[in-house]
């Protein structure tokens, strides 16, 4: 690609064809023109405030133009942008403030009023003004981009410093592998704070391509994303394999019908299990789209590996292949004293090459622990991701090597969740870990043991549930907490987490009451019901919503069948964007039993 930085091979494409469709969210959208001046404005704005190369700018908006513009807007002022999911507590928002030493943040509208009073931000409206010019500071391959939080083993988030040039050869060197142009349709599918969303935004940008940001509403409802690919005439969509799971589901229980525009089905993010994919490749094949698995991390920026799914792979669906490396880094397995293993002996996957990121955001200690240099001064990243090398060179993925979790595509540190819990005073220690209840639906669970003195109440675990939504994002949010008398080990002296689950798998929740009464009366029973047996657990609220109650999106869909197969009816789950509660449900339900037909919700 021609530049050297992010947002002057964007503002290349913006001059050739300043009226080509940039963003699409919703009704609204903005030409590659129209972005670029949004962004110069934003940019000359953040430079009369003092920002330049080296400073860090906060980036608090939800996903859409402004998003976009602001990231462009930071990046030709010589910043780096540290992405702000509004959606997190207050607490999250403000250490990242902190810990990032931003001075500036850009917001718009209300999300004004997330931002902490406590941290030290100018606001800076992300709508376009004009005021005095300034000239534009020299941006290189090797300045800053971006800053992306991942969780953090001491109970901290830590910040992930990726340049410009770590991200331009990611496509550059992906090009023979996912081959695009300015006639691509790319879907913005994750959070910007997430690391899938920069192969999401600047694939689209970069390559002068079209970015259809996907809503909320069809984030959930896996029959609307279908619909969108559709409408939209996607040709790269990108997903995690829980996600993409999800929308096999619901193309299985739709009408026949291909998509005849998408190119390449990109999954990420977390372990594939090929199994998943049969229904997907005997409805529509392997030819088109591609299914392509990469593995990743944010460290390495996004991707690391890549390997196209064939129908032959289904043969053998108990591994999860990751095939080979992007062609610019290289790969090696590590026993645990750090020598090569031999191909066909699992090891620790390090790995070397410029995708490798700067480091992490002030720790310089932890930086040097997983970013080491061998004698032949080459630079490596240490995973803690487990994998063999076959005879044919190709990789397989084994999972994590230290307690790392996955939970929807996200890396999870245990430990910074349990450092919340365990910050109780009524808390002498804290577990936390998975439990897959099949399908690819994988929540966080958490089990508490009290301290001494302390009363062992069904408060205390909607205590630890409260602090967990005050202080943790929602991906960190446990599903469960249980509060048990002690943690069983294993004759290793491990924690027994199979012991753990029987214990509490079949008693009442320690968690809040549910609340059955209200005006659907019978119907809001049965729905409480079904959804209780779904998740394996009580305690939720009649007017609670239940993303907000880590309910993932995979358990959505199979509650609505559940609650279709008991009533005799079709909802889809479409209508309620702004309110899935246990109340909303059962309303729809009273709504489509008075009706005597089938609704489709």
């Amino acid at each position: 690609m021609l530049g050297d930085s992010l947002h002057e091979i964007f503002q290349a494409r913006a001059i050739h064809d300043p009226d080509r469709i940039a963003v699409v969210a919703g009704d609204e959208a903005i030409t590659y023109g129209g972005l670029r001046e949004r962004a110069e404005h934003l940019a000359l704005r953040l430079r009369a405030a003092g920002i330049g190369p080296g400073s860090f700018v906060g980036l608090c908006l939800e996903p859409g133009p402004d998003l976009v513009a602001g990231m462009l807007g930071i990046l030709s002022a010589g910043g780096a942008y540290v992405p702000i999911d509004p959606a997190y507590p207050a607490t999250r928002i403000e250490y990242l403030l902190r810990d990032s030493a931003v001075t500036t943040t850009v917001t718009a509208g209300a999300l004004r009023d997330r931002l902490p009073s406590s941290a030290a931000v100018e606001l800076v409206d992300a709508a376009p003004q004009q005021p005095d010019a300034s000239p534009a500071p020299a941006v290189g391959r090797s300045d800053l981009a971006y800053v992306i939080y991942t969780s953090g083993s001491t109970g901290e988030p830590k910040g992930v410093m990726v340049e410009h040039g770590n991200v331009i050869r990611l496509f550059e060197q992906l090009a023979p592998v996912v081959s695009c142009d300015e006639r691509d349709v790319w879907t913005m599918f994750h959070s910007g704070s997430f690391d899938f969303s920069v192969w999401e935004i600047w694939g689209a940008l970069l390559h002068g391509g079209r970015l259809v940001v996907v809503p909320a509403g069809a984030r959930r409802a896996p029959a609307r994303l279908l619909t969108l690919l559709r409408e939209q005439r996607v040709t790269v969509l990108s997903q995690t394999p829980s996600a993409f799971r999800q929308l096999i589901a619901a193309d299985a229980a739709g009408a026949a019908g291909g998509f005849p525009d998408l190119r390449y089905v990109v999954l990420g993010g977390e372990r594939l299990d090929v199994a998943m994919l049969r229904p997907w490749i005997a409805r529509h094949g392997d030819d088109r789209p591609e299914l392509i698995n990469m593995y990743g991390i944010t460290e390495t920026t996004v991707h690391v590996t890549h390997r196209r799914i064939r129908s032959a792979d289904l043969a053998d669906p108990g591994v999860s292949p990751i095939g080979v490396p992007i062609a610019d880094l290289r790969i090696r397995l590590c026993d645990e004293t750090g020598a090569v293993v031999p191909d066909g002996v699992p090891g620790d996957i390090e790995v070397a090459g410029p995708g490798v990121a700067r480091g992490y955001l002030g720790r310089p200690q932890l930086t040097a622990e997983r970013f080491v240099t061998d004698p032949e001064g080459v630079r490596w990243y240490r995973s803690g991701d487990r994998a063999v090398r076959r005879a044919d060179g190709e990789l397989v993925y084994l999972g994590r090597s230290d307690d790392q979790l996955k939970v929807s595509g996200y890396r999870i540190e245990p430990g910074e969740v349990e450092a919340v819990l365990a910050a109780h005073p009524a808390v002498s220690g804290a577990l936390v870990t998975t439990r897959d209840h099949g399908d690819g639906d994988v929540r966080l669970v958490a089990y508490v043991v009290p301290a001494p003195g302390a009363e062992r109440s069904g408060s205390l675990a909607a205590e630890l549930t409260g602090l967990a939504a005050e202080r943790l994002p929602a991906h960190l949010r446990p599903s469960a907490v249980h509060v048990v008398d002690e943690v069983p080990l294993t004759p290793q002296g491990k924690a027994d987490h199979e012991a753990l689950w029987a214990m509490t798998s079949r008693a009442a929740t320690d968690s809040r009451v549910p609340d059955a009464a209200g005006d659907t009366g019978y119907p809001l029973v049965v729905v409480t019901a079904i959804v209780e047996e779904i998740l394996g657990r009580g305690g939720l609220r009649a007017d609670e919503d239940l993303f907000d109650a880590r309910v993932t999106s995979l358990a959505f869909v199979r509650i609505i069948a559940a609650i279709n197969e008991r009533f005799g009816l079709s909802l889809t789950g479409a209508e309620l964007d702004g309110s899935a509660t246990l109340e909303t449900l059962a309303a729809c339900v009273t709504a489509g039993s008075n009706e005597g037909v089938r609704v489709a919700v």
